[in-house]
């Protein structure tokens, strides 16, 4: 009997029925102020119904969190591949991170499983090589009690050089019906606003600085002439047929989400998905009796919705500037729009920018029409789209991703390698891109809300989306979120590109982009043309700290 195991990077996902193929990983490098993370392999041979009780010493301990990773199901991972996968086939992948128990794993025989580490650097630490070692101990039970105890260390180096602020506005739609159904909790109840606090805060601790924010309830995968549950921030009044509006929610929303670190706010959009066509759900006290005053049943360029646009409006732009938010508010037509709805769209938009003057309207679309024809002024291109934005002038430069593309590009679906994940960051570097966003933080539904899931038995809203688009987070006991592996990878990709911004203040951003160039299959790189692998994605975060610390010494 014995305890196998071996140091993994982040960028690993260990399979329980082979030996991790790692490149040799005793060592990093780190900014100060940044959250570095590694894992260690484990494999008990042998023996079974065991505790493996982990002990860490390090001058970093206190900064030193220890997770296990957990499987879970992949059900539906796709249509197209290529191959940049770990594997296209349904099955038990590494996603899950959980907290330890009495700082112990429970060992599975035979089975390779992994610890996962998260160092958070504090901003004022020193520079300089710091040891961590790791202590696992096993008592095996049976006629003969065996004991088993392996010490191993890690070093991780400290730069002498601060990650800066960052830049980057980056959203990940918050679906708070989903937690309310989840959780079986009464939307806007006091354990409600907890709960929502709770994965607010994770958000931004993982560098999501801008939350949707439902005005009305969204109207996003919602099959139509259905409706989801009510999580509107506004009170709608309609009294002898004049309307009036109350704040008291909003306001209240907006605190919380400063309170936990997010600095923007994407107001949900105000018509339907896929064509402007309808109106969102709108409910409302009509002379006292509460009811649903818009959704599928009202066309968008109808009288009854233009009038009620024009009367609410002026007074929500009053209240943001009340508030000093003029600045800081994006706001939302109707989420990815083809060609076929170019004329509906522009209706709808046009009705906005009536009373919208001086505010920003973004929306995910990736047909260059809209934007060449003046419909849009800050579009969001799938990152297969940005290319050709960019080449129309485009001003504002935003990407986002999905459940597309699959193949050639970057991603993050649970059955990719995590180095297909973390790429982005240099690649929004190296496009100078100022906006990242994505639709699904914690989509807990099925697709087009028809029924809700269980996320830790289902990753894919019913067999509708790659496995692990539909969230980033789990929804952990006590109404707080559980990371995963892509969770923590993305935002190690953030911090790629703070690094990148920060060597940019000591060498110009060309040679950053030559070696980054330098680093990609052919000598260049693109969206499509990046370093592949753990090896390729480690070194290229290497060779920016290298010229880090050769710059800040």
């Amino acid at each position: 009997m014995e305890l196998r195991t071996k140091w993994c990077s982040s960028l690993v996902k260990v399979l329980p029925a082979k030996e991790p193929e790692s490149v040799p990983y005793r060592s990093g490098t780190a900014l100060r102020g940044e959250v570095f993370s590694f894992q260690l392999a484990y494999r008990p041979v042998d023996f079974n119904l065991a505790e493996i009780h982990i002990e860490i010493e390090s001058e970093l301990k206190k900064h030193i969190s220890v997770r296990r990773v957990n499987l879970v199901p992949a059900e539906y991972t796709g249509s197209a591949f290529d191959d940049d996968y770990i594997s296209r086939d349904p099955g038990l992948y590494p996603d899950l991170l959980s907290e330890l128990e009495d700082n112990a794993v429970e060992a599975i025989c035979n089975q390779w499983r992994s610890l996962w580490f998260k160092v958070g650097v504090p901003k004022n630490c020193k520079p300089g090589k710091y040891r961590i070692d790791v202590t696992l101990s096993v008592q095996i039970p049976g006629a003969e009690e065996q004991t088993i105890r392996k010490k191993m260390s890690f070093t991780l180096e400290v730069l002498n050089a601060q990650l800066p602020p960052q830049k980057l506005i980056n959203t990940h739609w918050f679906h708070t019906d989903c937690l309310a159904v989840y959780y079986r909790i009464d939307v806007f109840s006091e354990e409600y606003w907890r709960i929502v606090g709770n994965f607010m805060k994770s958000a931004a601790e993982h560098g999501i600085n801008m939350i949707l924010t439902p005005l009305f309830t969204p109207p996003l995968d919602t099959m139509p002439g259905t409706e989801r549950p009510t999580v509107q921030l506004v009170d709608v009044t309609r009294k002898k047929g004049r309307y009036s509006f109350g704040f008291r929610k909003l306001e209240r929303w907006i605190e919380l989400a400063e309170k936990c670190g997010i600095r923007y706010f994407e107001i949900s959009h105000l018509f339907t998905q896929w064509g402007a066509k309808f109106t969102p759900k709108i409910m409302a006290k009509v002379d006292g009796a509460e009811k649903r005053i818009f959704g599928w049943d009202v066309e968008s360029d109808s009288r009854e919705y233009t009038e009620f646009l024009d009367a609410f409006l002026p007074e929500l732009i009053a209240f943001l500037r009340k508030h000093g938010l003029q600045n800081k508010v994006y706001f939302h037509c109707s989420d990815e729009p083809s060609q076929q709805h170019l004329e509906s769209y522009e209706k709808a938009s046009a009705l906005l920018r009536r009373h919208l003057e001086g505010f920003k309207i973004m929306d995910a679309l990736s047909n260059v029409d809209f934007y060449k024809n003046g419909i849009i002024r800050t579009p969001v291109p799938s990152e297969a789209h940005l290319e050709e934005f960019l080449a129309a002038g485009m001003q504002e430069r935003w990407t986002y991703y999905c459940c597309g593309p699959t193949v050639t590009y970057s991603n993050r679906f649970i059955h990719m390698p995590s180095s297909r994940n973390r790429i982005l960051g240099a690649q929004m570097y190296y496009y100078d891109v100022e906006g990242f966003l994505h639709w699904g933080f914690n989509f807990y539904f099925s697709r087009l809300s028809r029924y809700p899931i269980d996320p830790y038995k289902c990753t894919d809203s019913g067999c509708a989306f790659p496995a692990g688009d539909p969230f980033l987070v789990y929804p952990g006991k006590g109404g707080r979120p559980e990371d995963s592996i892509r969770y923590e990878v993305f935002r190690e990709g953030l911090q790629d590109q703070r690094a990148m911004q920060l060597l940019e203040t000591k060498m110009p951003r060309e040679k950053i982009l030559r070696e980054l160039d330098k680093l990609s299959p052919g000598g260049k790189m693109s969206m499509e043309n990046y370093p592949r692998g753990e090896k390729n994605m480690l070194a290229v975060r290497a060779k920016i700290n290298r010229l880090i610390q050769k710059h800040f010494t």
